[in-house]
């Protein structure tokens, strides 16, 4: 069925499309033939609408279209064959027909879109490619960032919470973290095996896990983490964070700045024979980290008790409650609640056991769930009302450049918004929110909890450090080098008198401090002033001290006003020795 211009039109009917081949003596041109000799299987239930068309090799089209007689030899079966290739570039391309029919309504469809000539069909697919709006149907197809739009528009987010990993050095921390990802969907099966060769070459089979949150060289060469890794997975109701915390001792400091940014920590404990012990005693970091967490605001524990697939273990209860019972007392002690803080449950890093999936009876017939997954998913978490209502309070981890200025930190109280105006303290900058990121997603809004990453304006990288704070212009926050503080001595061997030195950690900042005066100590149990103006306090003693900073101004708040920002700890020779919360700003 020849046009005018010697192209060929799709026929009238298409029932009678056999018949009219039969009939018609008109030959096709040989540049169809030659082209349809040349083209790639069709492969049915595929979108004849779309750009390429991709062939699968192995399929049984491949092998009908291999073993088509050449078209020089059989010129009128290979007419028949390409009888239903339409003349234009986006019409069916369909090697058997009789295999694959296509309904009705859609030849309807695509003689009314395709009917022309070979250039129609090319300038319609040159204009399908640049602008990639039409699909099959008419329908517009969604990519990634407008689905975040979407989200957003519709004001409908789902819970943020920040979990950090926290406990012994080699406890597995950051191979849990690893592995939720790769549950989760955030880490692919090829990566993985990537990391997986990688570790094999370096003689390190069994850390390929952990370098999904370990990321630079020197981290993967020692297998311990250095610096606090970041990033997130998502389940039905909540998004969480990941902060993975170093164990080591020589990086408290990193692992404080980690644990200032929490919601929930997870405290990972090793049940290999040996390691618990070495990392319970007064040496090892598990006490320390479970006393920071603390301190830093969190109220609610998970301990997971990992390596139960050791071979000194392999799932034994004993070891699962001689580990529990000698934790249980020092958490008490600490500040958590056994009945409603704290919740145990066994797991393994590495095979993956109880972390989203519950193994088989026959391997931990004596706990039955729920997995971790699933736990943290139930748990209220969410921020209050209250710091919602807050003025705006983001301490910042971190800056660098990138086309802009960008400041890193946790918003612990207000909302901001993209084109809002704060306000950095101390040094009194006014910046404009040019973009906004909350785990690496782009959003226009924030609400508490969340880890944010903002370009500002108005403002250089070298004139911002850690420990600066984001704040409201009509709200600002407390800047000062003289407050009176409440502080707990937990562990110091000697006495503390007036002039005694220790470094500050302070929601992300870190400074060298000075007592200047000790005002009273306080009964623990009454609450009550016992000695005013001592000249000395002990280890486990209460009590209110006039402290100075050396290095100049910070930015602080009352506990009162703001906890998040009133909580302190204070440590020493590469110990923690003290905590307590800002009473008062002085000057």
């Amino acid at each position: 069925m020849a046009s005018e211009n010697g192209g060929i039109n799709a026929p009238d009917s298409w029932d009678q499309e056999d018949q009219d081949d039969s009939t018609s003596g008109v030959s096709k041109p040989a540049s169809s033939l030659k082209l349809n000799a040349n083209a790639a299987a069709f492969v049915p239930g595929k979108n004849p609408y779309a750009n390429t068309f991709v062939p699968s090799f192995g399929n049984k089209n491949n092998q009908a279209v291999e073993s088509t007689p050449n078209p020089t030899e059989k010129e009128e079966e290979a007419m028949n064959t390409n009888n239903e290739v339409a003349a234009n570039w986006e019409g069916e391309t369909e090697a058997q027909p009789e295999k694959a029919e296509i309904p009705e309504e859609k030849k309807i469809e695509t003689t009314d879109d395709g009917g022309g000539e070979d250039d129609e069909g090319i300038e319609e697919l040159s204009e399908e490619e640049e602008s990639d709006e039409e699909d099959e149907g008419g329908t517009t197809s969604v990519v990634k960032p407008k689905k975040i739009i979407q989200e957003h528009e519709s004001g409908e987010k789902k819970d943020h919470v920040n979990v950090v990993f926290i406990g012994h050095v080699d406890a597995g921390k950051s191979t849990i973290g690893g592995h939720l990802m790769y549950l989760t969907g955030m880490v692919d099966k090829r990566t993985l095996e990537k990391y997986e060769r990688e570790a094999k070459e370096k003689n390190r089979e069994t850390w390929y896990l952990s370098w999904a949150l370990d990321t630079n060289s020197e981290e993967r060469e020692k297998g311990k983490t250095v610096e606090v890794g970041r990033a997130y997975f998502e389940t039905e109701k909540k998004h969480f964070t990941i902060l993975d915390a170093p164990g080591h001792k020589c990086f408290v400091p990193n692992m404080i700045g980690g644990a200032s940014q929490a919601d929930l920590a997870v405290l990972v404990i090793s049940a290999r024979r040996g390691e618990f012990e070495t990392g319970f005693e007064k040496g090892g970091q598990t006490r320390e980290h479970a006393m920071l967490v603390k301190t830093a605001g969190v109220k609610f524990l998970i301990v997971v008790i990992n390596k139960m697939d050791d071979p000194t273990v392999l799932w034994a209860e004993e070891r699962y409650n001689e580990c529990k019972e000698k934790l249980i007392p020092y958490l008490r002690k600490v500040g958590f609640n056994p009945k409603t803080d704290i919740h145990f449950m066994p797991v393994s890093g590495m095979t993956g056991a109880f972390l989203r999936d519950i193994p088989d009876e026959s391997m931990c017939p004596w706990y039955r769930g729920p997995a971790f997954i699933e736990y943290i998913d139930q748990l209220n978490l969410s921020s209050s009302s209250e710091d919602i209502d807050k003025p705006v309070r983001m301490p910042i981890v971190d800056r660098y450049k990138d086309m802009g200025t960008i400041l890193l930190g946790k918003l612990e109280t207000g909302t901001i918004a993209k084109n809002q105006t704060l306000t950095i303290m101390p040094n009194k900058q006014n910046v404009k929110v040019m973009q906004m990121w909350s785990d690496d997603i782009e959003t226009d809004f924030a609400n508490p909890g969340e880890n944010l990453k903002i370009k500002v304006s108005g403002v250089e990288e070298e004139d911002i450090t850690g420990g600066f704070v984001l704040c409201s212009p009509e709200n600002l926050c407390h800047t000062g080098k003289l407050f009176d503080a409440q502080i707990v001595i937990l562990e110091h061997k000697s006495i503390i008198c007036a002039g005694y030195s220790a470094v500050l950690h302070l929601h992300t900042s870190s400074e060298e401090v000075t007592i200047k005066a000790l005002l009273c100590i306080i009964d623990k149990k009454t609450g009550e002033k016992t000695q005013i103006k001592p000249r000395f306090v002990r280890q486990d003693q209460l009590a209110i001290a006039r402290m100075e900073v050396n290095g100049g101004l910070i930015c602080l708040e009352t506990f009162k006003d703001f906890p998040q920002m009133g909580r302190f700890t204070l440590r020493d020779e590469g110990k923690t020795i003290g905590i307590g919360k800002v009473l008062k700003v002085l000057d």
